[in-house]
């Protein structure tokens, strides 16, 4: 179609030339001037014709597009992607403290300041006369003593060793005789005392003071005693022991005071944590009773808190089932030791009241005390040197009681 159109354009064209021409010769002819008018109105339209025709446009020259080219992206060496790093986390919330336990209000042990299921307080103690020869051991029932008292006898040592409630203690032993300065021990304690024979002063004053007691040569009371068959094997002096059950089911049956004297008021006070304030190392040392070769070691142990004893080269056990004789307070009481004067024996004559110096060891550390004593029936009180009064830690305690001249030294 746009080709048509073309072609008539053309023809218009070429035909209005001629027309153009054609006029001109018939202005110069004379004879067409009267046509004129009309020639030009004819020529005038022709243009308008031609003006007003569609023309073709050219069509528009298709740019081509680019061909689309499939890239394949470049492969790189493949790089592990990160890992992602952990999210912390959340902290635990912190746990509610505990309520703190209310303090401790039911009865306690008065020789150690230890709870126990039952008040006892009002009782009085057990005082049993331990043999401590070195053919004797192991002793019995020792471990099991609340408060063990050791100082000097002829040859060796002897130990005091008092319980407050004596029951369950089994097997007590082997038991031997008294001297005058542990009568005076016993008296303090208002306690019962048990033992087997002793010297002409100590029975002089187990008369004269009426203590109470169960001796195991003269009486009263031998029915408490046997020979341990087990100890066949020992010299006679070295068999004789008791139990705790026999004393607590046959006391009850005699006619022995077991309640301790009215208005009597005990003299020690215990802490949970005794440890000395301001004290010097103590987990190591040895205690001589005398210049000859009679020690007792004993050793801190910092995960109990407990003081462990040795004696004759070994650690001192129980021989009724092996547990160490442990203590939480040591005492060292300083005092005058002598011979007895013309004393056939060799006895020793120990001050144990007036007044003297010591140590305390407790927790890791001692310190320097003082100790008083009023009469033979007072009981043992200790002060800082400051004057105030010792307080001891909760648990059994060890006392030994050397002469003022011996040497000791604690590390």
């Amino acid at each position: 179609m746009g080709d048509f159109f073309e072609r008539v354009g053309d023809y218009i064209i070429t035909t209005s030339k001629r027309v153009v021409q054609f006029v001109k010769k018939t202005v110069s002819d004379s004879r067409f001037k009267r046509y004129l008018p009309l020639g030009i109105v004819i020529f005038i339209a022709i243009v308008t014709l031609v003006t007003c025709l569609p023309r073709s446009e050219p069509e528009p020259e298709l740019t081509p597009e680019p061909p689309v080219i499939s890239e394949s992206p470049t492969v790189s060496p493949t790089e592990p992607e990160p890992s992602p790093e952990p999210e912390p986390e959340p902290e635990p919330e912190p746990e509610p403290e505990p309520e703190p336990e209310p303090p401790y209000t039911g009865p306690r042990n008065p020789l150690t300041g230890l709870p126990v299921e039952t008040d006892i307080s009002g009782n009085r103690p057990m005082a049993v006369m331990m043999n401590n020869h070195r053919q004797a051991q192991p002793q019995l029932g020792i471990s099991k003593a609340d408060i063990i008292y050791e100082t000097l006898v002829e040859g060796s040592t002897r130990m005091l060793a008092l319980y407050q409630d004596i029951s369950d203690v089994g097997v007590i032993g082997s038991i031997r005789s008294t001297r005058l300065y542990y009568v005076d021990l016993v008296q303090g304690y208002d306690a019962v005392f048990i033992f087997a024979g002793g010297s002409d002063e100590a029975y002089s004053a187990l008369r004269s003071r009426n203590i109470t007691r169960a001796d195991g040569v003269h009486g009263p009371h031998f029915e408490i005693f046997y020979r341990d068959p087990n100890r066949q094997h020992l010299n006679y002096e070295h068999r004789l022991v008791t139990t705790g059950e026999r004393i607590s089911t046959r006391f009850p049956t005699y006619n022995m005071r077991l309640e301790l004297e009215e208005g009597y008021e005990r003299a020690l006070s215990f802490t949970e944590d005794g440890t000395p304030e301001g004290g010097y190392s103590a987990t190591d040392f040895t205690v001589k009773f005398s210049s000859g070769s009679k020690t007792t070691s004993f050793s801190y142990n910092t995960e109990d808190c407990l003081y462990y004893t040795s004696q004759y080269g070994s650690e001192h056990r129980d021989g009724n089932d092996g547990t160490p004789v442990a203590v939480t307070n040591v005492l060292i009481l300083r005092t005058s030791i002598s011979a007895i004067p013309g004393d056939s024996y060799g006895r020793y004559k120990i001050v144990t009241t007036g007044t003297g110096t010591g140590y305390f060891v407790c927790g890791g550390k001692y310190i320097e005390i003082d100790w008083s004593r009023e009469n033979n029936t007072s009981q043992f009180k200790y002060t800082l040197k400051d004057g105030t009064d010792l307080v001891l830690g909760e648990g059994k305690t060890y006392i030994c009681i050397i002469n003022k001249t011996v040497e000791l030294e604690i590390s």
